[in-house]
């Protein structure tokens, strides 16, 4: 069976990441260098978050060019972009162009169950139908330069992006893992890829 690290930044619960996708919570370097598939789930302030991450950064982002499926869950899609409002100097590792910024003009965070619009074709969506149900957590959402790389929105009293896919990265803003079947749908389209 292949090894899907998941990678553990002190933050947040990953053990139903861990069941639903089979894999080893870590951050050892090694491991992660010799999984076949990383996942980067994430909750917190994006600049601390960075900071913990920085010693894993290489490994991941040279994960990323060989081509391994990598997964960012909630705060780890919005470290695929260059900065965020949220932490103003902070970058992230910029594996896409873009910036994170506040929900504005809404109640944040934006907590709970929300539909899910997929705009596009995604093997991460498989068997998942558009305007689906996931659960959400958070208070800001990212905005990429290249919008092709958007896979899905959702209506919060605005529209923002709920997941991004490109080649071997997919992410997600909502918690597949608290989404009930939808979310370990998604997982397990991952695991299978």
């Amino acid at each position: 069976m292949e090894m899907i690290a998941i990678v553990d930044l002190g933050v947040g619960n990953l053990a139903n990441v861990r069941k639903a996708l089979k894999g080893v919570i870590t951050s050892d370097p090694y491991e992660i260098e010799k999984a076949e598939k990383i996942v980067l789930p994430g909750v917190g302030n994006f600049g601390a978050v960075m900071e913990r991450l920085n010693p894993l950064k290489d490994v991941i982002l040279e994960g990323i060019e060989e081509g391994k499926p990598f997964l960012g869950i909630c705060l780890g899609l919005q470290l695929l972009f260059e900065e965020s409002e949220e932490s103003p100097g902070s970058r992230g590792l910029e594996v896409f162009k873009g910036k994170v910024v506040k929900l504005n003009g809404v109640r944040v965070p934006h907590i709970g169950w929300n539909q899910v619009w997929i705009r596009k074709d995604c093997p991460l969506f498989r068997g998942i139908k558009s305007g689906s149900y996931f659960y959400f957590v958070h208070s800001y959402h990212v905005v990429p330069q290249d919008e092709d790389i958007i896979v899905a929105t959702t209506d919060y009293g605005l529209d923002f992006v709920s997941a991004v896919c490109k080649d071997n990265v997919f992410a997600v803003q909502f918690h597949p893992e608290k989404s009930s079947k939808n979310g370990l749908k998604l997982l397990e389209n991952f695991r299978r890829l």
